[in-house]
């Protein structure tokens, strides 16, 4: 593709990639549209042009249809239940509808949902515990779609709009309030670690027992998914140990729900064998027996701030610099957790 050199720094118009993609421009608008009747080697070459012309369409062109897409990695627990409330939420101020999708448990969303979304033309896409390839992220950017990935699963990078939690300081106070209440041999079940936050969690946790003196001892840490049932096998495992903890901080309150059930199983009661802190403060927290001790993780809060930036970014409004947002967590102290008897403790099969 050949331009007037004073025109190099001008991004590529529809015709020239039109032409440097030997086909119609027509065709272009065909794949800027997600339209299906396009040869798949044909879309393949646009979308290569597209991208690295850094193709943008034009807001004037870019009519949208009233619609958040919100996509998930997986769609399956009271914790998406929060989120989802959260962009409704924003969504309902503005007129605007919530389409949601699932990446069913991949890091990145497929290549159809990417057709659907250029169809729908949404305001915005906000993706929870995902993340977007570089193909995706140009597509989006190509038709001045907007997106914002809320608690990234990797690094989404600093060019990347994103909303996160405080997880490394919510796992140094979980621990910290077990470590006060006189505990010394402190379990963990993370979730998975190839996650951001999940090993933000675990190093918080490790930081919290440096800072007073205790080891960190790797018989006594495991790595759930965040499931409930991963937190019931990998209890089962910890509370089995010859010389097991008397407390455990789960990564997530599901987890720390599936430890409740082991430590049922083993007849173990909770607080007094067993202390245990979630993460999340997810409405079941309250209702487990006894009341669950968490990190609050403002969930709905989060998804609100995502949709809002989303929008904000749709519309022009919030300058490049300000894309990365990070909301605090807080320790809810409730009756999970109890002062560590070592007596007690010694007759329950502990130290």
């Amino acid at each position: 593709m050949k331009r007037p050199a004073h025109a190099v720094s001008q991004p590529a118009t529809l015709a020239e990639i039109a032409r440097a993609a030997g086909v119609s421009a027509p065709t272009v608008s065909k794949v800027l549209n997600g339209r299906a009747d396009v040869a798949p080697a044909t879309r393949t070459r646009v979308e290569e042009l597209l991208r690295r012309h850094g193709y943008r369409r034009r807001r004037a062109e870019a009519s949208r249809s009233p619609l958040i897409d919100l996509v998930f990695h997986e769609l399956e627990s009271a914790w998406a239940l929060e989120v989802i409330r959260g962009v409704e939420n924003v969504a309902r101020g503005e007129g605007l509808s919530v389409v949601l999708s699932e990446s069913a448990g991949r890091p990145t969303p497929g290549r159809t949902w990417a057709d659907q979304v250029a169809a729908r033309r949404p305001h915005g896409v906000v993706l929870v515990l995902s993340g977007l390839g570089e193909s995706h992220r140009a597509l989006l950017t190509s038709r001045s779609i907007p997106f914002v990935v809320m608690d990234p699963a990797g690094d989404p990078g600093d060019d990347v709009p994103s909303v996160g939690a405080t997880n490394w300081q919510g796992g140094l106070a979980a621990t910290r309030h077990l470590v006060y209440l006189g505990h010394r041999r402190i379990g963990v079940i993370s979730g998975p670690l190839q996650m951001m936050c999940s090993r933000a969690r675990l190093d918080g946790y490790r930081a919290a027992l440096e800072t007073a003196g205790l080891p960190v001892d790797p018989s006594l840490i495991r790595a759930g998914d965040f499931h409930h049932e991963a937190g019931h096998r990998a209890g089962l495992e910890l509370l089995r140990l010859p010389n097991r903890p008397s407390a455990v901080f789960a990564g997530n309150d599901l987890q720390a729900l599936g430890l409740y059930e082991a430590a049922r199983e083993l007849g173990l009661r909770i607080p007094e064998d067993l202390s245990v802190v979630g993460f999340d403060d997810l409405p079941v927290a309250r209702w487990a027996g006894p009341p669950l001790t968490t990190v609050r993780q403002p969930l709905t809060e989060m998804a609100e701030a995502a949709a809002r930036l989303v929008l904000d970014l749709g519309r022009g409004e919030r300058p490049p610099t300000v894309t990365q947002v990070e909301v605090a967590t807080s320790l809810v102290v409730r009756s999970s957790c109890c002062r560590w008897d070592a007596e007690n403790f010694a007759e329950a099969g502990g130290v």
